[in-house]
């Protein structure tokens, strides 16, 4: 079989969905006359991005099976000069394995949405808005060179700003869309100052020839600094990833971004948007291998992401915004992986939290549905009876999340601990802390949430707030008694959990220890060992989970489920005691560590009086006071004056000539 990959074929993989939000968003609202209806917007939108899913699994396929890879130029936008702007696709190992887990979870979103949003008013405005997501994503990892790079990571931010604001009536919504969109801002501009200098320096887009003359960036200084090239080009790119995917200080608007219907939560915080900084840096994996500070630098944001924001989500109440809390945390921990140059774990993990994240995210969807719009775990209890396909897919989900072994989360999460371990970077230390204390930590919450939800007594009833949000499907409840989801929503629940059991134990071998990475991946095994020491310990999905049982992670995540079970549902009077007894650290995480007051009370007027200083001094002063308007008044000044020399009579001509002559006789004869 042929080892090169058709052009048209892989331009019909983001295209489709394209087409499909396209024909839905103009056609299916108002805009374009409401011409399709309801049926034909999701028909068209599902079987947009079921053909790229497909499209991308043979791809993967031909990758796989037959060593098949393309890096060429589909389209030339312009030539500046030697810098070509150009369209282009780059499909290896790592780009195949992002298409599949991109396009099958939009899928599984895809069809969840019809009942979820089932009596929304802007539900083919929706269905249009995740599709072009996806479309961006797809575009995102595909690409070959910095500029599509940098379109399809602005696009993906575009869209979540969308559709985190996406019921525009309601104020907290606008407030985290916007909360969103200016912190993204705040990380790409790192992100572009980060690209300006590699193509600065290398005189090109392309990522192949940017990474061909790695060496010689290596040998570079920024000007007038002492810092090396790819030192500063590094910690700029992990800036814009900080953002996007959501590392401490830029966590700030993942939480808040919950404001937004359901399926985009599973979209956003699953396998598309904040996981496309984690791609980006291992994409960049041979430019970060030149610098150390900025290895420790990603490890240290990391480790500080994967612990504190774990503790941020034991005090949560709020149903979805407990599994945000735990996207942070897995984030923070796939960065980790990132600094440990265990580039190729990173990816494993992102690739298994693809689909636990999303099978949690849209379990806790059915559950808000199943109890008529109760996002509050306190007011649930004893669903497992009600919702039996939600309570055993939630399970699945939640054991792939905490690491147990056989499942896929223990694979992938037990990877990086080893990695750090073996790390030997100065920020290992403390990273290695920080992730397995994260262990017990996501257990805990974790298992709060499944036993306050599924377990214990019921007490849907007793919610003090028995007004609905009517901007969930737009209707009341019949009565207060729990009810499974329709099939179109346990369906993805169910496609969900079948990869987040089995997806870690098929692929953890030929992932990490085969050649699926070896054109995508670079390490620098003398500086960096940790792969190769996972290489040597490994020996088998089967023997590294029977391993696990008896590895100091696996007893951290029992104790976790072990407390958990225990303070919610054997002796509910221990968190109260706990809270009162520690009421100042209570405070510290409900208040998110004060980071949103220091935002908005610190940083925000910081910047309003900085902006407010340059737009008086520069804008009105500078510019327009000297430079526009002092222009014309010294031009105004001088004509005045010559104007006083036209007289009109001939004598003072005369006189003037006379002067004039003698100045310059006067100025020769000095000169001599």
């Amino acid at each position: 079989m042929s080892q090169t990959l058709s052009a048209s074929l892989l331009l019909a993989v983001p295209i489709a969905p394209l087409l499909g939000a396209l024909a839905a968003g103009i056609w299916g609202t108002k805009f374009g006359g409401n011409w399709i209806g309801r049926r034909m917007s999701h028909s068209l939108t599902i079987l947009g991005v079921l053909v790229a899913f497909v499209l991308s699994a043979i791809t993967l396929k031909s990758v796989v099976l037959d060593g098949a890879r393309f890096n060429e130029t589909i389209y030339t936008w312009m030539v500046l000069g030697g810098l070509k702007m150009e369209v282009g696709f780059l499909i290896d190992g790592l780009t195949a394995m992002m298409m599949c887990v991109v396009s099958f979870v939009s899928l599984m979103v895809h069809i969840y949405t019809i009942g979820y949003m089932e009596e929304d008013e802007g539900y083919n405005r929706f269905f249009s808005y995740i599709s072009i997501f996806t479309f961006s994503m797809l575009m995102l990892v595909m690409s070959n060179n910095m500029l599509q790079l940098f379109f399809g990571w602005e696009a993906v931010g575009l869209v979540s700003y969308l559709l985190i604001g996406f019921w525009f009536n309601k104020p907290t919504a606008i407030f985290a869309n916007m909360k969103a969109f200016l912190v993204n801002r705040v990380g790409d501009f790192g992100f572009i100052l980060g690209i300006g200098l590699l193509t600065a320096y290398s005189g090109s887009l392309n990522y192949a020839e940017i990474f061909a003359k790695a060496p010689e960036l290596a040998k570079l200084s920024v000007p007038g600094t002492g810092w090396m090239l790819l030192t500063a080009a590094s910690i700029c790119l992990f800036i814009g990833a900080m953002g996007k995917s959501a590392q401490f200080p830029l966590h700030v608007w993942l939480p808040d971004s919950m404001e937004g219907p359901t399926p985009i939560s599973a979209l956003i915080h699953a396998a598309t948007m904040v996981t496309a900084g984690i791609f980006m840096v291992a994409r960049m994996s041979p430019l970060f291998e030149y610098s150390e500070v900025a290895l420790n630098f990603v490890l240290i944001i990391g480790s500080i992401t994967a612990l504190f924001m774990g503790f941020l989500g034991i005090i949560q109440n709020d149903i979805k915004r407990i599994v945000a809390y735990s996207t942070l945390s897995q984030l923070g921990y796939m960065t980790v992986a990132l600094g440990a140059s265990a580039y190729s774990v990173a990816v494993f993990h992102l690739m298994t939290h693809a689909f636990f994240k999303a099978l949690l995210f849209l379990a806790a969807g059915s559950v808000i549905m199943g109890v008529h719009h109760n996002q509050d775990i306190r007011w649930m209890g004893g669903l497992r009876k009600y919702m039996p396909i939600t309570w055993i897919t939630s399970l699945l989900g939640s054991l792939a999340l905490i690491g147990t072994p056989f499942f896929a989360g223990f694979y992938s999460k037990d990877e990086i601990i080893m990695a750090v371990h073996a790390s030997q970077l100065p920020a290992a230390g403390f990273a290695y802390f920080a992730v397995l204390a994260g262990v017990f930590v996501t257990a805990f919450y974790s298992f709060r949430l499944y036993f306050l939800v599924f377990h214990g007594k019921e007490r849907f009833d007793q919610n003090p707030d028995k007004h609905h949000d009517a901007h969930d499907h737009g209707h009341h409840a019949k009565s207060l008694h729990p009810h499974e989801s329709p099939w179109v929503v346990t369906m993805p629940l169910i496609m969900l959990a079948i990869p987040s059991v089995l997806i870690g134990f098929m692929t953890i071998g030929p992932m990490l220890f085969g050649d699926f990475f070896k054109d995508a991946i670079v390490v620098n095994a003398t500086l960096h060992k940790a792969m190769e020491s996972l290489r040597l310990e490994y020996h088998g999905p089967v023997q590294m989970a029977l391993h696990g049982l008896t590895s100091a992670p696996f007893w951290l995540a029992l104790s976790g489920v072990v407390c958990a079970y225990y303070m919610y549902m054997v002796n509910p009077a221990v968190p109260t005691a706990i809270k009162k007894r520690f009421e100042s650290v209570y405070v510290l995480l409900e208040n998110k560590y004060y980071m949103d007051w220091f935002n908005e009370n610190v940083l925000a007027p910081a910047a309003r009086g900085l902006g407010m200083g340059l737009w008086k001094l520069g804008d009105q002063r500078l510019i327009d006071g000297a430079l526009v308007n002092g222009s014309w008044r010294v031009i105004g000044w001088i004509s005045g004056a010559v104007r006083k020399l036209q007289t009109g009579f001939l004598y003072d001509y005369a006189l003037t000539m006379v002067v004039g002559v003698f100045v310059l006789m006067t100025y020769f004869v000095w000169l001599k």
